[in-house]
């Protein structure tokens, strides 16, 4: 006689089960949609929140982390718009086109909207979702993963993107998303980026709320880079002390094109960014950096899989983090070569600075190679900041704290630097050293 074997639910996988059967009728779309969010959310039943025997999410249990589901954010009131009205602030005075989405919905009266360069098209997605057209996420790349299933579920705006083959647009384009209700909720944004071939654009991506409230934040956004088109992507995750952000990226980079991405990772109890990058076209360049300055019992996890899948193509991959009190920073990265993308030369470094006995770094670099025409590498370091040289500093009448950030920063900054734009770098060194003061 077989038992039959029933997994345990969680308060929160309950929740979100709770949360589908109320509210799902409810979301934009039609049959075709509905369709797609049922089956998503059918996929997610299946496996539930991931936990640490599932590989990708060894370091990050969510069974454990996430105790419960946030009903669905309201759509943004006037007090909302008012409260958002200086999202994004780490680039404020800086000439960028702002698009700003608050609580999960696209707002356009308070994003710049007026004069859009021609070949650049703003929609947002709920209007896509509306009209039954298919915006979900590429199966094919993110797999059976529960969170993107989630997301494919409960998204019900975000901002679609598109720029015109051999268009250049010099100014760049701001994602801000905040996050500004009192109570807690959840939010679950679906974007995309469509970049044509010859074309150039820099898409920055800024996510923060209310230290005070609870939130949950769900946001995937897909990149398609056309032949020969170059993206400069730069995201910053402030989120408040107590929220959730969890974040799919997904990028198909075609031939001759280059990809640039940066992220940097501030605030948030639990942060999760994963990230998808295919090398599709031959001759791709692709670079992520990443860094993360952790406190408290802060835990932020950067999940990356790069896919090499044309010949002649280039990444260079490096994560860093700086972690201090309790909180824990975890860097998995997969570098995949198929047996199609000959000459392919690819590294990946990780580096972990500790500031206290309690900080932890788990670092899973690896490589997975089915051609023989290759050179690729990988590594990673842990370890405290060196007192020789903290030494150095305060023998020539540096405090310790000073010789401390000096030495912090110079850290961190070797990413940073890899930005070729000299305001959003000077931007971002900003914020570092924002949370060099904190910390002191």
């Amino acid at each position: 006689m077989n038992a039959e074997i029933r997994p345990v639910r969680t308060a929160a996988e309950i929740g979100l089960f709770d949360l589908f059967a109320a509210e799902h009728k409810g979301l934009p779309g039609g049959s075709t949609i509905e369709a797609m969010r049922r089956e998503a959310f059918d996929r997610f039943v299946a496996q539930g929140l991931p936990h640490s025997r599932v590989e990708a999410w060894k370091y990050t249990n969510l069974r454990r982390l996430v105790r419960d589901a946030k009903p669905l954010a309201a759509r943004p009131d006037v007090a909302a718009k008012v409260a958002a009205g200086k999202a994004g602030a780490i680039f404020a005075g800086l000439n960028f086109r702002r698009l700003v989405i608050v609580d999960g919905a696209f707002v356009p009266e308070l994003s710049d909207l007026a004069d859009l360069e021609p070949g650049v098209s703003v929609r947002a997605t709920i209007k896509q979702l509306d009209a039954d057209i298919p915006v979900a996420l590429d199966g094919g790349m993110v797999g059976t993963d529960a969170v993107a299933a989630l997301n494919t579920a409960f998204a019900a705006d975000g901002v679609m993107l598109t720029v015109d083959p051999d268009v250049v647009v010099s100014r760049p384009i701001h994602l801000a998303f905040v996050a500004t209700a009192a109570t807690p909720s959840a939010m679950f944004t679906q974007s995309s980026l469509s970049v044509g071939s010859g074309a150039a654009v820099t898409l920055i991506e800024t996510h923060e709320g209310p230290d005070h409230s609870e939130y949950q934040v769900n946001t995937a956004l897909r990149m398609m880079v056309g032949d020969r088109a170059q993206l400069d992507h730069i995201k910053v995750t402030s989120e408040g002390a107590a929220a959730l952000h969890l974040a799919t990226l997904t990028a198909e980079i075609r031939a001759n094109a280059t990809y640039r991405e940066f992220c940097l990772t501030t605030g948030g109890a639990v942060v999760r960014n994963q990230l998808f990058v295919r090398l599709a076209g031959e001759g791709t360049t692709a670079s992520v950096h990443h860094a993360s300055l952790l406190a408290g019992r802060q835990h932020a996890d950067t999940t990356l899989v790069v896919d090499h899948a044309a010949v002649g193509s280039e990444s260079r991959e490096v994560f860093k983090a700086v972690i201090d009190d309790e909180a824990r920073a975890v860097f998995q990265g997969r570098i995949t070569v198929q047996p199609s993308a000959q000459q392919t030369d690819a590294r990946m470094m990780a580096r972990a600075l500790l500031l206290s006995d309690d900080a932890v770094a788990n670092c899973k670099p690896e490589l997975e190679i089915f051609a023989d025409d290759v050179q690729c590498g990988h590594g990673t370091t842990t370890g405290a900041l060196d007192d020789q040289l903290k030494f150095y500093l305060m023998a020539r009448g540096i405090p310790e704290k000073q010789a401390e950030a000096l030495l912090i920063e110079a850290f961190v900054g070797e990413v940073i630097n890899e930005i070729a734009r000299d305001d959003i770098r000077e931007a971002l060194l900003r914020v570092m050293r924002d949370w060099l003061k904190d910390r002191d």
